[in-house]
């Protein structure tokens, strides 16, 4: 009997799924529409019960319907909604106002159009191209060239570059244009990217990626304030900031977090804003490095970094990581008089010269 059940159940498995590069790939996509991968969320997910969410829709509406009233008078209420989890049926259309893509859509209805039937720069043409294949491969719509999204996330990126050409394309903005045609359609997914690209992750992007390097010193100096130990080890072993964090700001975690905790963070980063980012990155190497036994299994910069690029699933989970991130000890001031301490050093070691020395 039990060889039996085995056979049916190895049976019913080789259905359902098949091996590739030795991982399993699921013919049926999960809740999120992932058929394989380290996103990939076979179980149902244990939510509030359905008259919370319920009730938390209702509230959604009723505030996207007054959102100037709320942006200007109430703002406290969209902040305490976001850290609550923004109901899924309303997610798109909730991020598209929180971001700033709405009054951006509709200011220049017609841009996202325009761009499309332009011709656009070769170069950066080639670039996406080349790179629309590798975003979310195990995903189904971006699977294969016949899926909607290979073609959606060509245009998102061409329309970018046609509207900011002296910007151009940068390749960790594809998975975010991807994360967010996800969700919504391409017109949407494009005024998000923009808004996202130009105000929230402002010059990320550029080719020499400064802001990008002084953010890592930034985190590095919020380390050092809230976990001193962490901080000591990672220099100890010499792991620059950029060695480890560049993935995660450029990319806004949609490379990094499990879709359930991505969606979180999301929502709260679309409301607050990068430090957002800054406080998410400080809870995974707290949680990775935060123990003595963490960090002696850890004795150079390659386990270090091995740990930090794959840290344990409790780590990112979505209850741990959201309920790790709200206690953070981190004022406004922290980050102010970080921002301005590490601005200022890189202004003066670019007028020394070394700004490709900076520690």
């Amino acid at each position: 009997m039990a060889s039996s059940a085995n056979a049916d159940t190895i049976s019913e498995c080789s259905e359902a799924s098949t091996l590739l590069d030795g991982s399993v790939i699921s013919t049926v996509p999960d809740r999120h529409g992932f058929l394989g991968g380290s996103q990939y969320s076979p179980e149902p997910r244990q939510g509030p019960p359905p008259e919370t969410v319920l009730r938390r829709e209702r509230k959604w509406l009723k505030m996207l319907s007054q959102w100037n009233f709320y942006m200007d008078r109430n703002y406290r209420k969209i902040k305490e909604r976001c850290r609550k989890g923004i109901p899924m049926s309303v997610r798109p259309r909730a991020w598209l106002y929180l971001c700033g893509g709405k009054l951006l859509m509709d200011k220049e209805p017609n841009k996202y159009d325009d761009c499309l039937r332009a011709e656009g720069d070769s170069k950066c043409i080639e670039d996406i191209k080349k790179d629309i294949h590798r975003q979310f491969p195990l995903h189904e719509m971006f699977s294969s060239e016949d899926k909607p999204g290979q073609q959606e996330l060509f245009n998102v990126l061409k329309a970018y570059t046609i509207h900011f050409p002296e910007i151009g394309y940068c390749q960790a903005q594809a998975p975010v244009a991807a994360f967010l045609l996800m969700h919504m359609p391409a017109v949407q997914a494009f005024w998000c990217l923009v808004s996202i690209s130009n105000k929230y992750l402002e010059d990320y992007y550029s080719p020499t990626m400064e802001v990008v390097q002084r953010d890592g010193l930034i985190l590095q100096g919020l380390l050092k304030k809230v976990c001193p130990p962490v901080y000591r080890h990672l220099k100890k072993v010499n792991a620059e900031p950029m060695f480890y964090c560049t993935e995660w700001f450029l990319c806004a975690f949609t490379r990094t977090l499990p879709w359930d905790t991505l969606l979180r963070v999301w929502d709260i980063f679309l409301c607050e804003g990068v430090k957002v980012l800054f406080k998410t990155s400080l809870v995974i190497l707290i949680g990775c490095l935060g123990t003595a036994k963490s960090r002696r299994q850890c004795p150079g910069l390659c386990e270090t970094l091995a740990r930090l690029r794959n840290p344990p699933e409790d780590i990112l989970s979505e209850e741990n990581l959201i309920y790790n991130v709200s206690r953070l000890d981190l004022t406004e001031r922290d980050f102010q008089m970080e921002h301005q301490k590490q601005t200022k050093r890189m202004k003066l070691e670019r007028a020394n010269g070394n700004s490709g020395t900076l520690r």
